[in-house]
């Protein structure tokens, strides 16, 4: 048996570390015969065919509401996760999405669930991608359903729709094995950060939701638990209904924390830890807390004494009238495949942590100043840099309260990236590489082992306000999920108990 003190949560991030001396005995030759297909399709309901509304120009539904409202639904929906490309591969066509996805295996699928609107009638929605379109597979009001299941969360007594984001374990499984479920939430954590983004763009404001009773969610979309099951909830508030302007809500509850559990062989660990990381049916109202966030600590983290200090305050990203450059941003976003090995600036590199962390410095351009994560208190970032103008080579911590980079270490860290990603020539030639970590312990000790979903879903929002700030800049940008975890402890100089969660390249495109 494990030690009483070790979690599910602890146990699996443990088991499914990449080591030097064993991933060649992980490694397997892929069957392409049997890739996943990335797509869900509903072969009965009705459909609601939203191309049109993004084909065509604004000006053509200048004096049809009805026109404006679907228009508004389709960008939403189009910017978070919309076909962006096709491309060959192997003898198949590859479908590139607004939203990245480790290995382009896309394994989340978007539900939307109306309460019933003069447009679009109560029941259960599925995003057709492929399409564009609303496949309407449940005409029946499930609304109370979906507001049960979520401990009556307040953010859904006045809003009309949510999405519920789902995912489809095989289709990551089939790729990544166990450690596929770090991957699929870090791929849901990219779609959040599409949701936030494409929802200021189109007058929404999403309201995440992390707890809730996941069997009541997985009965109530008709999905099978062991294939599929729900990750997200997001009410959808228009913010030109006055009555749907409303507060900020408390985004993650805690499940249980599991210590006796069996010896789970390989291909079994992922759906055993998911199912105790669930929140189980009757569970009592002792989980409906305060209807607040979080508390903002008062200090970041770690304050090195003696250590040389940079302050990171700098002009903000424009973003263009009514957001269109942030549109046009989102749509046009691709992971860089090489860097140059040439230099970024420091102010560049100010101006990505801006955008990703300091959203209250965007009120005026419309974005919302205090979007929902889960806990980004527990989330730690750190930068190391090979190649950035007035910065020497070295490790640094950034404080996202204080606003400035701390220097930690002093070294030119290129040989030691390109190990520990795996050999990637990205870690080698980026010009920074930026860590997101967490205290896992602590973390379990306040959420217990349902917070390993939300650590990854925040890591993963924050890399895609990353993606689409370098993009913007013209920067190339990459995510990487695999690596030697114990490496990256290593360069850092932190604990073992501070779990690698996520890792971002940046450099010039070559």
């Amino acid at each position: 048996m494990p030690e009483l003190h070790q979690s599910i949560a602890q146990h699996y991030h443990e088991r499914t570390k990449y080591d030097p001396e064993t991933i060649a005995s992980r490694s397997q030759s892929l069957d392409w015969s049997k890739q996943p297909v990335p797509f869900k399709e509903y072969k009965i309901g009705a459909t609601f065919d939203l191309k049109s509304y993004i084909q065509e120009a604004p000006e053509a539904f200048a004096n049809n509401p009805d026109g404006q409202w679907w228009r508004r639904l389709s960008r939403l929906l189009f910017c978070s996760y919309g076909l962006t490309a096709r491309m060959p591969s192997m003898g198949n066509t590859v479908y590139l999405r607004s939203s990245p996805s480790a290995g382009g295996l896309y394994p989340a699928e978007i539900y939307l669930v109306s309460k019933g609107t003069p447009l679009l009638p109560p029941g259960l929605y599925n995003y057709q991608c492929r399409t564009h379109s609303l496949m309407h597979f449940w005409e029946s009001n499930v609304w109370q359903n979906l507001q049960e299941a979520c401990f009556w969360h307040p953010s859904l007594e006045n809003t009309q729709i949510a999405l519920v984001i789902t995912s489809v374990f095989y289709r990551s499984a089939w790729r990544y094995e166990d450690r596929a479920y770090r991957r699929i939430f870090l791929d849901t954590g990219h779609l959040l950060g599409n949701i936030e983004l494409a929802a200021a763009i189109s007058d929404y404001r999403p309201h995440l939701i992390g707890g809730f009773i996941d069997q009541a969610v997985d009965e109530m979309l008709y999905i099978d638990p062991q294939q599929e099951s729900a990750i997200a909830v997001l009410p959808l508030a228009d913010l030109l209904d006055i009555n749907q302007n409303l507060p900020t809500g408390r985004t993650a509850l805690p499940s249980a924390t599991e210590t006796e559990y069996p010896h789970l062989p390989d291909g079994e660990l992922l759906p055993y830890f998911h199912r105790m990381t669930q929140i189980q049916p009757g569970t009592t109202g002792k989980l409906n807390l305060p209807e607040i966030k979080q508390e903002k600590s008062i200090e970041d983290k770690y304050n090195f004494p003696f250590c040389q200090k940079f302050a990171t305050q700098t002009t903000q990203i424009d973003w263009g009238e009514k957001l269109d450059k942030l549109e046009s941003t989102i749509l046009k976003r691709r992971s860089t495949r090489a860097y140059s090995g040439d230099d970024l600036t420091l102010d560049e590199l100010k101006s990505l942590l801006d955008f990703t962390y300091q959203s209250e410095h965007y009120l005026d351009q419309g974005l919302d100043i205090c979007p929902d994560y889960f806990d980004l208190n527990l989330i730690q970032t750190f930068i190391v840099t090979s190649g950035v103008e007035g910065l020497e080579t070295g490790c640094y911590y950034y404080a996202p309260k204080a606003q400035e980079l701390r220097q930690i270490r002093f070294k030119n860290f290129r040989r030691e990236l390109h190990f520990l990603c795996l050999g990637q020539e990205l870690g080698r030639d980026a010009s920074a590489v930026i860590f997101h970590t967490a205290d896992l312990r602590a973390a379990v000790h306040q959420y217990g082992d349902r917070v390993y979903r939300y650590l990854h879903m925040d890591a993963g929002h924050l890399g895609q306000k990353l993606n689409l700030a370098a993009t913007r800049l013209s920067i190339g940008v990459s995510g990487i999920g695999g690596f030697f975890d114990d490496k990256v402890n290593e360069v850092l100089g932190i604990p073992i108990d501070e779990a690698v969660l996520y890792i971002t390249t940046l450099g010039r495109q070559r």
